[in-house]
């Protein structure tokens, strides 16, 4: 083969030139292309591309067209560009532990749900296949599997229990046939196969997002606001309750000192004759409980007797309002 190529190359020395000058070529846009989308988009996806295939990749590329940029490529040269590029931008220096195996990267200035959204949108589904590792776990609902009786042995080899039902193996309860992450046997494999069964759904898998300079997992996309603001009250609390505990004052203990304060003068008032304006209403309930009942009756009947009136308003205005006349 060597001589073969030896030979080939004494009777067309230009040829090998050429290729390998196209090479170069293609390897210097390569890198222009990507410092140009380093220095345009701030946030970058570090996707995984096992399983994909090149036709659904290019359903993947139309589909966020206008959305983001996919740029796919060997680790090394990725790496490679992303160094020439630290100079401009230090920050991107934290992407690179993160290029490993089979991933690629998708650049885009949009909402990252929106992109992350399209991203998962595009997957195929797959058969299962004997050595593969499952994404996720598979079931087999209980059925008919159409299969003659020859079969049976098949199925208790998977302790799967079947019954003969009108001449054909019937699975009688839903089976755990594969969990997740662990390699698919090649029995449990053919079953799918014969049950036309494709478990698997393949497309990118988004591992890492950069954004402006921090790189974080895609799970904090799914933070809501109202997580957010929980978890932060949560903090708040906690900082207002170690700083009561150890008698050191902060702005989240300050409103809860002042109201235990009040609470101590409001006690000292009521077991004491010193007053003040605030501590007089308390008093005067304290030392005459049936004047503040008489006085909440009238109120209370005052409020019963306008929500009363308020419907009765309502249902006159709704018959009014039945649009039928005596000359209808």
């Amino acid at each position: 083969l060597n001589c073969l190529v030896f030979k080939s190359w004494l009777r067309h020395p230009l040829l090998f030139k050429m290729v390998k000058g196209d090479k170069a070529t293609w390897k210097a846009n390569y890198f222009v292309r990507i410092g140009k989308l380093l220095e345009e988009y701030p946030r970058i996806f570090i996707v995984g591309a096992d399983n994909v295939r090149s036709k659904q990749m290019q359903e993947i590329r139309v589909s966020l067209r206008g959305i983001a940029e996919v740029l796919m490529g060997k680790n090394t040269m990725m790496c490679k560009a992303i160094r020439s590029h630290l100079g401009n931008n230090p920050l991107l220096e934290k992407l690179l532990p993160h290029i490993k195996g089979n991933v690629g990267l998708v650049f885009s200035k949009e909402d990252p749900t929106l992109v992350r959204d399209t991203i998962l949108s595009n997957k195929v589904a797959a058969p299962a296949r004997a050595g593969a590792i499952a994404p996720c776990d598979v079931f087999v609902e209980a059925q008919n599997t159409g299969m003659g009786p020859e079969k049976t042995s098949f199925f208790q080899a998977l302790n799967i229990s079947t019954k003969i039902a009108k001449g054909s193996i019937e699975i009688v309860s839903k089976v755990h046939l594969i969990k997740e992450g662990t390699k698919v046997g090649a029995s449990e494999a053919t079953l799918l196969q014969m049950l036309n069964v494709k478990p698997f759904a393949y497309g990118l898998v988004i591992e890492n997002i950069y954004d402006n300079g921090s790189v974080f997992s895609p799970e904090i996309l799914d933070i809501t606001d109202d997580q957010l603001i929980a978890k932060f009250k949560s903090g708040v609390a906690n900082v207002a309750s170690a700083s009561l505990a150890i008698g050191y004052c902060t702005q989240a203990s300050v409103p809860h000192s002042i109201i235990n304060g009040f609470k101590k003068l409001l006690a000292v008032a009521v077991e004491t004759e010193i007053t003040f304006p605030e501590a007089e209403g308390i008093k005067a309930y304290l030392a005459d409980p049936s004047a503040f009942a008489v006085a909440a009756a009238p109120a209370a009947a005052a409020e019963e007797t306008k929500e009363a009136a308020k419907e009765e308003s309502e249902e006159e205005e709704s018959d009014d309002d039945m649009g039928f006349s005596l000359f209808d």
